[in-house]
């Protein structure tokens, strides 16, 4: 068997183990969620998170943007945003300040079902990283509304510059077709994505790009190991490095404090190119939506990294990461 045909061989099982686990969790979890959403559920939600709203800043209504996006994803979130939006125009409206804290929320805490549910299959505890997400999410929302407070910044009104049209058609066939093509879509990356990884690993461009961004992964506390699989998270988003991270888990070549590690700081920051712009696109400023929100995610992944080196693999284990079956 010569050398390409061992490598494609390898890549497409490679692509398709790693989609079927995904799809795998996806799929039951999608379900609930819509079950959860026909059902009325969001409100509810929403209601409880209306006091949270008052600490950065936001109206009341915005809970529901946030319950929704929390649940469903930033493009449902969206949706109500916009929606909500319209029905404000003739009452007070929305500041920059305000979509920038509120977008820097959604960017942290949003299809928290899916994307905790491919931490936990890769090792890290549920709890955690739920925590890690919504109180770290109201944390950057507060200090970004105390900073833009204090300074009179993005203190004019709102202009959202993209008003999306999206599919009104709520029928269940309309929301399976949907899914299936978020499916396809999901595919198609992973393909692309393996193969690049494949192809840098065997050019040695992988090593290249390790070395380049050890300084910074090593002043926050992350390992060589996890450095692509690390990047890729942060650009292209938690399902995508999440699932690379799980056959990582898997294969046992890295170890528990490194993958925790890892998966702290994609918690925070993932996404970075299409979130961050849907996120811009509603009004918010970079500011918040990009550059508070990195730095953010570096100071508290690096402190938490350097908390978990000082504990045991028992404790660990305890509490934060799950132990080998």
């Amino acid at each position: 068997m010569s050398k390409t045909t061992t490598f494609l061989n390898e890549l497409i099982r490679s692509i398709f183990s790693i989609s079927f686990n995904l799809f795998k969790l996806m799929i039951p979890i999608i379900i609930v969620v819509k079950i959860i959403e026909e059902l009325g559920g969001i409100k509810y939600i929403a209601m409880g998170l209306e006091p949270l709203m008052q600490l950065v800043g936001l109206p009341a209504s915005m809970g529901l943007v946030w319950a929704t996006t929390m649940l469903t994803g930033i493009y449902g979130g969206m949706i109500i945003f916009i929606n909500i939006s319209s029905s404000m125009m003739d009452q007070e409206s929305l500041t920059v300040a305000q979509v920038t804290v509120l977008g820097s929320m959604m960017l942290i805490a949003h299809a928290l079902p899916i994307e905790l549910r491919i931490i936990q299959k890769a090792g890290v505890r549920v709890l955690y990283v739920f925590l890690l997400r919504v109180l770290g999410a109201l944390f950057l929302g507060f200090i970004l509304h105390q900073f833009y407070s204090i300074g009179d910044f993005l203190n004019h009104t709102n202009q959202a510059i993209w008003n999306p049209v999206f599919n009104t058609d709520d029928s269940v066939m309309a929301w399976v077709l949907n899914q299936l093509k978020t499916f396809s879509q999901v595919f198609v990356i992973i393909a692309i994505l393996m193969t690049f990884l494949k192809l840098f690993k065997v050019s040695g461009i992988e090593n290249l790009i390790a070395s380049a961004l050890q300084p910074i992964l090593r002043l926050i506390g992350l390992s060589k190991s996890t450095t692509s699989i690390t990047i890729i998270g942060v650009l292209l988003g938690i399902i995508y490095g999440g699932g690379l991270l799980i056959n990582e888990a898997k294969s046992g070549k890295v170890n528990k404090k490194e993958i925790f590690g890892s998966l702290t700081l994609l918690a925070l920051l993932h996404s970075v190119i299409e979130d961050t712009i849907l996120i811009m696109l509603m009004g918010a400023h970079i500011s918040g939506a990009l550059f508070f929100r990195m730095f953010f995610a570096l100071i508290i992944t690096s402190v938490i990294i350097r908390l978990i080196k000082t504990m045991s693999e028992a404790s660990l284990e305890r509490i934060l990461v799950y132990p080998d079956k």
